[in-house]
């Protein structure tokens, strides 16, 4: 049995690696910390939870239109309306089961053989995978540690060449909580008018999570750009519910017919009962949301703290997202080998910076999505280990 030679090029996302692994050891009896994996530790709020329930019991239980029921895709467009000031027709939303699926899309759709997608790097490692899959030509958008891991619109715009065809940015960022300044989200927008023909794909799954007063800059407030920009955003951050798998894409009017058929022949449709809670998510209380924010917030001053006193660390602060992002090369241990280490002897899991990509060679990744408690003895248990 020979498969397509495309499924070589498919690589993987490494913090289910790791996630498996510290399962493994919690099987023998050992205590593991979870510092690793990139999910809210919080519950999905009850009135979501029972809003599901309730659409079960109500007989919602079939097939439902392949762009996501009709009231969902308008209470998407008023919570865009609500929170970025603009707005978005219903006809251009989509519902999709998570947010991988819109990267997917988007990537089958600019890429294969002779093309090239800018991708940011490090960032989250489907990027890559899928363009490779697609045989397009990865270009990594290099995110610096003294640039609070925004790019550098100068940077990106000299990457651009005939062949590229898409690009990619995710604002607050994956691994590395960084979020790009809206100055320089504008100079590249700016620059992008001499590239009409290059589509973005701005991923703004973590849009709500951000820190010391900061507001989110949407690529949507920019109708100049708005008939190529797809737009990634969804429920698992915010609301707690990443088993759910419920997210949206906003398409542009040449492309929602294309992302309609791929919605048609990838997932037939959403869950019925999750997009009913969907709408309970946009349309109930935000108390939760607001209460996980604090408490994000306060974890993500201790372990930026915390990390800066181990030796051989440096943290850059974490503007958004859950993730705390640390360069490690005064250890002098390589970030493969220290993700081992602190998993396997300090009983803390971790994920190399190099899962992310090139550049992020010399960093781990720590996702503050655990307890005060739990980061507290997770980062004792790693300075016994390096002292």
């Amino acid at each position: 049995m020979i498969p397509n030679d495309a499924l070589s090029r498919i690589g993987t996302e490494s913090a289910f690696s790791v996630l498996a692994r510290a399962g493994e050891l919690q099987a023998q009896g050992k205590d593991i910390i979870n510092l690793g994996i990139g999910q809210p530790d919080f519950p999905t709020p009850p009135h979501i939870v029972e809003a599901g329930i309730k659409a079960l019991r109500d007989g919602h239980h079939g097939y439902t239109p392949a762009k996501g029921i009709p009231a969902l895709r308008e209470a998407v467009c008023a919570d865009i309306a609500d929170r970025r000031g603009v707005t978005v027709s219903p006809e251009n939303i989509t519902i999709m089961p998570g947010g991988k699926p819109t990267m997917f899309f988007s990537i089958l759709m600019f890429g294969g053989a002779g093309t090239e997608v800018i991708y940011p790097d490090p960032g989250f490692p489907i990027y890559r995978s899928m363009i490779q899959y697609t045989d397009a030509t990865p270009v990594p958008m290099a995110l610096h540690e003294d640039r609070d891991f925004g790019f550098s619109a100068d940077e990106v715009l000299a990457q651009i060449t005939p062949r590229t065809r898409l690009i990619i940015v995710n604002s607050p960022g994956n691994p590395t909580g960084g979020v790009t300044p809206k100055a320089e989200v504008e100079k590249l927008i700016a620059g992008l008018a001499d590239w009409p023909d290059v589509a973005i794909l701005s991923d703004e799954i973590y849009s709500r999570m951000l820190y010391d007063g900061r507001e989110h800059v949407s690529w949507l407030a920019y109708p100049e750009i708005r008939d190529r920009l797809i737009v990634l955003d969804g429920w698992s951050k915010t609301y707690a519910m990443t088993g759910w798998r419920l997210g949206y894409a906003v398409w542009p009017d040449a492309l929602v017919d294309a992302a309609e058929r791929l919605c048609v022949n990838n997932h037939s449709c959403v869950n019925a009962a999750t997009q009913f809670a969907g709408i309970a998510a946009l349309q109930g209380p935000q108390d939760d949301v607001d209460a996980m924010m604090t408490a994000f917030d306060v974890r993500r001053r201790l372990i930026v703290q915390r990390l800066n006193a181990l030796p051989g660390f440096r943290c850059a602060d974490s503007a958004g997202a859950f993730y705390a992002f640390p360069n490690i090369e005064a250890t002098g241990i390589d970030a493969r080998t220290l993700q081992t280490r602190i998993l396997e002897e300090a009983g803390v899991a971790t994920i190399a910076g190099t899962s992310f990509g090139v550049n992020g060679d010399g960093y781990l990744r720590f996702s503050y999505a655990n307890s005060e408690e739990n980061i507290e003895a997770a980062l004792d248990r790693i300075g016994k280990l390096l002292g």
